[in-house]
């Protein structure tokens, strides 16, 4: 095992590796810049130098003036010589700094939708499974069919329109409200969880929808299998067949779709957390994409890439917990 968790550790970071630099080939090959918007702002003052001087001089400092794979090389040595990921071009603190104090909304946020989905479409992709061709069944496929074909960005946008801005029954922006610091503890709570419906919601919608059919369908493949039928022949109880028998058969799948499920949500938090202005990582993330923050940029891209890798070698050892012929391999 401890083998194999190397090898993989090992392959990812090969991964990590190629992913990044694809990004910085990319955002170096952008026709617009943070450098170039800052050289215009400086070149449009009173008396101040020419644009193209003021962009060889900002290009140096920022090491732009470098080629694509030295520019990508040199960001690899300050990180492993102690420089890190450098400071942030907007919000001018050091990268890591920024992240740590946004991350935790994204976290908080991300693992109430994580509860909310499992706890909702687990058991529905079950219940359809159970009640196939019925009309539960169809009802199930059809929301489960709107979930996958609606847009975050349009579904997010219809919420807030209908909830915020008609309705009024919720915010439509922030993560708290107006008079937040003078609610007591339960105040500030319900002041908190009531920002978090919309997004919640939006989020939930983007993945629960491919859970259910996921769950649904290979629950059907594990009541086919025969030792179901002997189970049921032996006279147990079918929700005993259900719990013991199928459901725990059904993890093996579950567990390599959910690896794929946190990096999803939070590189989707990127829209959400931009639409209800949510000052977690994918709004900061994306402010800084959209000036060019290059230093930020590849962090949050590093992050994601990262966390795709660790989830997927946690799945792998999950799998060991939930069929025992992986563990006797």
């Amino acid at each position: 095992m401890w083998k194999f968790i190397l090898r993989r550790l090992l392959l990812g970071s090969v991964i990590v590796l190629c992913g990044t630099f694809i990004t910085y080939a990319v955002i170096r090959l952008m026709p617009y810049t943070y450098v170039e918007n800052v050289a215009r702002q400086h070149a449009q003052m009173p008396g101040a130098k020419s644009y193209q001087v003021w962009l060889e001089q900002l290009n140096k400092i920022y090491g732009l003036d470098k080629g694509i794979i030295p520019g990508f090389f040199g960001w690899i040595k300050q990180i492993f010589t102690g420089g890190g990921f450098g400071d942030s071009w907007k919000y001018t603190i050091p990268v890591v700094d920024k992240f740590k104090s946004v991350i935790w909304y994204s976290i908080f946020v991300n693992c109430v939708t994580l509860v909310f989905e499992l706890c909702a479409s687990v058991p529905l992709g079950i219940l359809a499974a159970r009640k196939q061709y019925s009309r539960t069944d169809y009802s199930i496929t059809v929301f489960a069919l709107i979930g996958i074909s609606l847009p975050s960005f349009f579904f997010a946008t219809l919420l807030k329109y209908v909830f915020a801005v008609k309705l009024g029954w919720f915010d439509s922006h922030g993560i708290v409200g107006r008079y937040y610091q003078q609610l007591d503890m339960f105040g500030k709570i319900m002041d908190m969880a009531s920002h978090l419906v919309l997004p919640v919601l939006t989020l939930m919608m983007m993945s629960i929808g491919g859970l259910m059919r996921f769950t649904r369908t290979n629950m059907l493949e594990v009541l086919n299998m025969d030792y179901i039928r002997t189970a049921r022949a032996k006279g147990l109880p079918e929700k005993k067949v259900l719990r013991r028998h199928a459901f725990r058969n059904t993890l093996i799948p579950l567990v390599s779709y959910l690896s794929f499920l946190l990096p999803a949500m939070f590189s989707g938090s990127l829209i959400v957390e931009q639409i209800f202005q949510i000052p977690g990582i994918g709004l900061t993330a994306y402010d800084a994409m959209v000036s060019g923050d290059i230093p930020f940029t590849m962090f949050y891209v590093t992050f994601l890439i990262a966390l795709t890798q660790v989830s997927l070698i946690i799945a792998d050892i999950l799998y060991a917990v939930v069929d025992p012929r992986v563990r006797i391999n």
